[in-house]
């Protein structure tokens, strides 16, 4: 591809160029004003540096006019001591700017950083199950540097470049003001093409940010040990490695065509200097060899014009940095700006003390829509879809008494686990409520209802960390005592003596490195730790063999002693001995009773129950 073929691809990139929020720049200064101190003294080194840049041509056309006069050898000498002192005093400051602009530039990656993780970790769990891991750890990498950027290097030229031009201008007219006249008049060769290069600039910069997210997403994906797995059983690396090369292509592409047009911009900047210079060695000599100016202000003014034209050429590119920094800072606000959809009471009603009950009264809901709790850009999609999904519960009413235990039942799809995921409030219901010891959860505080409901899920997510850490996180201040005594309640003392570290084995990503019953037992472990007053089981043995579902299954009996349960179950061997079991079908409870009265009354649990155990069905 030459490079006409370049231009004209970046410049169809621009056809529909997209602005900058206005609000943008003010966010911008909110996190940067908490280094106002060290912004004030970069600044003033920032001056200083410029002033030099000016001085040091003058002081070398002083130098010049004294030997063409033929003043005294001291005057050289001592103009020349000063250039010298100048520079150092230059170059000291040149490393004091960049420390400090360095303090600034991390210290905003950190603000930033943190301000993201937190915010995402307020985001409700259909935010997830939407959004593309790999494009939202993009943004907490390559659009916070990017953005960082704008402070590192950026803006210390833009500082020290406006000053040093606003100098050099006044210091130029004041020596020739005829000679400045005319090498402004190249000016506008500068200016125009500077706005119109930048935002082709900001348009392609958008395009490879979004091409890195979608590279990054694909090897988050294809790097964690699931995708990972599932590539080899299908045997497709040569179709990932194709799709893979194309993104890279795609990126690639983007990156040739932003440094084209950085080049041929910054190119046509440098020619229009030089003719300028041209035109300032031309006219000026002409005025020196006439007699109506000096050979030392003529040197000067050349000097001085790379003081011009140079800042100037910073500056045109300043301005590609400043909207590619721009664009980074949006699309970082474009995450912070995403409310989240469930939201703290501003004054919480406290958990009751003692055994808590758990209801549902009239609960209705459905799962949010995209735009409700996503972006098209983390999801990678051009536009999400903002249908309203259909309506999952209706009307359901359950109860569940203090220290007894309710299980669901019914066939996939049926609302179970939607019903179990709005008790510790990963959701909140359209219309109705969900209590937990009489209180509504959207009354509770988020620390008071974690401390209050536990969950284990049916893949017993662990974190890639230590046995320790993974138990401590339920639990940050239990002794070792108390890790291992929760370990040995989960039927997993002789795994631990096993473990080549003990508590401090790591246990891979996920947990793969331990058997699916050993992670579950590991997440019932967690639970104990935790000690909450309310437990849901979410499929907790589904996945198992029946030597390891025999294990986790006496685990969870420990688990369960004396709390409120709310149990989810296929299969129906398992939830006998609940208190009350309720059938839900369609998002609806269609019954409910204990095992026997619901078997006795021939109903819906009736058939599931016949369907499990046919050949058996006469031991009921």
């Amino acid at each position: 591809m030459d490079a006409w073929s370049l231009m004209h691809s970046a410049a169809q990139a621009d056809t529909v160029p997209r602005s900058v929020p206005r609000g943008t720049l003010p966010r911008i200064w909110r996190f940067a004003a908490r280094h106002h101190r060290t912004l004030a003294v970069f600044l003033l080194l920032a001056t200083a540096s410029a002033v030099i840049g000016v001085a040091v041509p003058v002081l070398a056309g002083r130098v010049v006019t004294a030997i063409t006069d033929r003043s005294a050898p001291s005057v050289v000498v001592t103009l020349a001591l000063v250039i010298a002192g100048l520079a150092v005093l230059d170059a000291g400051l040149t490393l004091g700017e960049r420390w400090l602009s360095a303090r600034i530039g991390e210290g905003l990656i950190y603000d930033l950083r943190r301000a993201v993780f937190a915010h995402v970790q307020r985001m409700p769990l259909a935010f997830f199950t939407r959004t593309r891991t790999g494009s939202l750890v993009s943004r907490l990498n390559n659009d916070v540097i990017g953005a960082q950027r704008a402070f590192t290097s950026t803006l210390s030229g833009l500082v020290t470049n406006v000053i040093q031009l606003v100098l050099a201008v006044v210091v130029m007219v004041a020596l020739a003001w005829q000679v400045t006249l005319l090498a402004l008049l190249l000016l506008p060769m500068f200016l125009l093409p500077a706005r119109r290069m930048g935002r082709r600039i900001a348009a392609l910069q958008r395009e490879s940010a979004d091409l890195n997210a979608a590279m990054t997403g694909q090897m988050t994906e294809r790097f964690s040990a699931g995708g990972a797995t599932l590539v080899k059983l299908f045997g497709r690396p040569e179709v990932e490695a194709d799709e893979f090369g194309e993104r890279a292509d795609r990126v690639r592409g983007v990156g040739v065509r932003t440094a084209m047009v950085s080049r041929v911009f910054l190119t046509c900047l440098t020619l229009v200097a030089a003719l300028a210079q041209a035109l300032v060695y031309g006219l000026g000599g002409w005025l020196a060899v006439t007699g109506r100016l000096d050979a030392g202000t003529v040197v000067s003014l050349a000097l001085l014009l790379t003081r011009l034209y140079s800042p100037l050429t910073s500056l045109a590119n300043a301005r590609v940095d400043v909207m590619s920094a721009l664009v980074s800072f949006e699309r970082v606000f474009e995450v912070l700006d995403l409310e989240p959809a469930l939201k703290e009471p501003e004054r919480p009603t406290p958990l009751p003390a003692g055994p808590l009950g758990v209801s549902a009264r009239a609960v209705r809901f459905t799962y949010p829509s995209a735009s409700a709790v996503s972006l098209a850009s983390l999801e990678e999609v051009t536009r999400l879809d903002d249908r309203a999904g259909n309506e999952v519960l209706h009307g359901v009413d359950l109860d569940v008494a203090p220290g007894r235990m309710l299980a669901l039942v019914g066939p996939s799809g049926a609302g179970k686990s939607t019903i179990a995921s709005l008790i510790p409030r990963l959701y909140d219901v359209d219309s109705g409520a969900i209590t937990v010891g009489g209180v509504d959860v959207r009354e509770l505080s988020f620390a008071d209802l974690r401390d209050g409901v536990g969950v284990v899920t049916q893949d017993g997510h662990l974190f890639h960390d230590t046995v320790r850490a993974n138990l401590l996180y339920a639990a940050p201040d239990a002794t070792e005592a108390d890790l291992r005594d929760a370990m040995a309640r989960a039927r997993l003392g002789e795994l631990l003596d096993e473990l080549p570290a003990g508590l401090d084995t790591v246990v891979g990503e996920r947990g793969h490195r331990l058997s699916g019953g050993e992670r579950q037992r590991l997440t019932i472990a967690r639970l104990l730790l935790a000690s909450p007053r309310v437990v849901i089981l979410d499929e907790a043995t589904a996945h198992l063999d029946s030597e390891s579902e025999h294990a986790v299954q006496e685990a969870l009996t420990e688990a369960l002693v004396g709390r409120t349960s709310v149990v989810i179950a296929h299969r129906l061997s398992t939830v006998r001995a609940a208190d009350t079991i309720a059938v839900v079908e369609h998002g609806r409870v269609v019954e409910q009773g204990t095992h026997t009265s619901l078997l006795e009354r021939g109903g819906r649990y009736a058939d599931l129950y016949h369907t499990q155990f046919a050949p058996s069905s006469t031991a009921a």
